[in-house]
């Protein structure tokens, strides 16, 4: 695998329409044409890239004219078009160009007019809300389409006015004394994070709530408290709901932290062990369609690995790549199973063959790095871009 043109790397950080021009008439999708852009050759394999193909052929090919794979979760929808724009595909253009449009659309379409990503069950309020509106940023950042971007700033203003007074948020769009869970915030944390790398504002205040709501989930293991020395030195994890660990939270409260710029936090490196040594635990089984722990853990455990980089990058990412590769369902004579992956926990049926597959896709195009969120390289300054500050070591 040869490494491919670097300005499809660090192209947005110059800006769309500097990008646009620079790649020529067909903007984004001749440099995705350029192919994959990797920093080494053990990221991206001839097996993996097939199974990225086959996965985005089973979204493709099950899509449905609505675009929402016969799902009324927007975030799961969202999740399909970033399958589509992780591997370089536009809307309206080129091989998946409709497909990525349709899921696109479907989520815009559906928003409310108080800017609320949510059409399902209202207790999955700010699941879908903080994903979907993930999922518009970075479409937002390669496209800069005028209606993606209303619904964006919509839904920016709805995050920051249903924060609750601890800096969290409630399962519903509402303000509430005391948000309900870490899971919550990140689905958050990652909308603002995403809207920061694509040009639009973020309130300081959000932020700095957001961060001090993170750090309160983290539990250290030996009865310390807080931040004082003994928490520091001691083992801990970040947790659910202040008791329960479990290595998606491990993996979601580093991604928070890593999304507003808190790059030395001592609580990051505590979890990154935490994380590796699960994954080190996972068992390869051919073909059953499972993904590497479920969906929803897997989808924070790469960002997690990827943010932080280094030997967890270098060590952990193939172990999850090519259990991956293993793990999809290979069946030629079922169109609606060949090439899918499925979630084993949360999500049934087929929202959950999207649930998987859009995270199968997004891991395994990962080291292409055509999304805006993946190319932000450790800026200090973005401490003082979105408002939060360096930890104490």
């Amino acid at each position: 695998m040869s490494v491919r043109y670097r300005l499809a790397v660090r192209g947005w950080l110059l800006g769309p329409a500097l990008f646009v021009a620079l790649c020529g008439p067909a903007g984004v999708s001749q440099c995705a044409a350029q192919g994959p852009v990797v920093d080494a050759d053990w990221e991206i394999t001839p097996e993996s890239e097939q199974a990225l193909e086959r996965g985005l052929a089973w979204l493709a090919r099950t899509q449905g004219p609505q675009g929402n794979w016969e799902s009324n979760d927007l975030g799961l929808v969202g999740l399909g078009a970033l399958a589509f724009l992780s591997a370089g595909h536009m809307p309206g253009r080129g091989k998946y160009g409709d497909e990525v449009d349709r899921a696109l659309q479907f989520v815009v379409k559906n928003a409310r007019p108080s800017g609320l990503l949510n059409i399902a069950d209202a207790q999955r309020d700010m699941y879908n809300h903080g994903l979907a509106a993930f999922v518009l940023g970075q479409a937002y950042g390669m496209t800069g389409d005028p209606q993606i971007g209303r619904a964006l700033d919509r839904a920016l203003k709805l995050i920051a006015n249903t924060q609750c007074e601890d800096g969290g948020w409630d399962y519903r769009a509402r303000r509430q004394p005391r948000g309900h869970d870490l899971s919550l915030v990140v689905m958050q944390a990652k909308a603002l994070r995403s809207a920061v790398d694509t040009g639009f504002e973020v309130r300081g205040d959000v932020v700095r709530l957001s961060i001090g709501s993170v750090r309160g989930y983290y539990k250290p293991l030996n009865n310390a408290k807080g931040d004082d020395l003994a928490a520091r030195e001691g083992p801990g994890q970040f947790t659910y709901d202040g008791h329960r660990d479990t290595v998606a939270m491990a993996a979601a409260g580093v991604v928070c932290l890593q999304e507003f710029g808190q790059y030395d936090d001592w609580r990051i490196p505590k979890n990154m062990d935490a994380i590796t040594k699960e994954v080190s635990k996972l068992k390869q089984v051919r073909g059953n369609g499972e993904v590497p722990f479920d969906a929803y853990t897997l989808y924070y455990v790469g960002q997690a690995i990827y943010q932080v980089g280094g030997e967890h990058w270098r060590k952990d990412y193939p172990i999850l790549r090519d259990q991956l590769v293993q793990a999809q369902v290979r069946r030629p004579d079922s169109p609606n199973d060949d090439g899918c992956w499925r979630d084993t926990r949360w999500v049934h049926g087929k929202p959950g063959q999207l649930y998987g597959t859009s995270v199968g896709c997004f891991l395994l195009a990962i080291p292409n790095r055509y999304l805006p969120i993946l190319q932000e390289g450790k800026i200090e300054s973005l401490r003082e871009q979105v408002g939060g500050a360096r930890s104490p070591r």
